[in-house]
């Protein structure tokens, strides 16, 4: 089963819409920049890039994400070991690269609706 997409709380907002969407627009930037850091062992800035998603995503209404970057943030400032440091990632990885802009659709929402039900 494919895992549904992220959207924004706020994505029906027609004041907010526009900054929806350049959050999603940049989402791919803040995934390659989250590699970037893990690849080079970089802990320190892979730290306050968790913490500047973790704050944004809340900001713009994708509180999905908020709690998968405090997760990360949190293995890194613990000094937990490089395997839970990366499993977090790949976790967070793996929410952003299904955020979307715009309203859900139909489908999205039976979709969601159904994995609710199964749970």
């Amino acid at each position: 089963m494919t895992e549904s997409f992220v959207h924004s709380a706020l994505a029906s907002d027609p004041d907010l819409n526009e900054l929806v969407d350049l959050f999603v627009q940049e989402m791919p930037d803040k995934i390659s920049v989250l590699e970037t850091h893990a690849q080079n062992c970089d802990w320190q800035q892979l730290t306050r890039t968790a913490h500047q998603l973790k704050g944004a995503a809340g900001s713009y209404g994708f509180s999905a994400i908020t709690p998968y970057a405090a997760r990360l943030e949190a293995a890194l400032k613990e000094g937990r070991q490089e395997e839970e440091i990366l499993s977090s990632l790949n976790e967070l990885l793996d929410l952003c690269r299904r955020v979307r802009g715009g309203v859900p659709s139909t489908e999205d929402s039976l979709s969601q609706s159904m994995k609710s039900q199964i749970k």
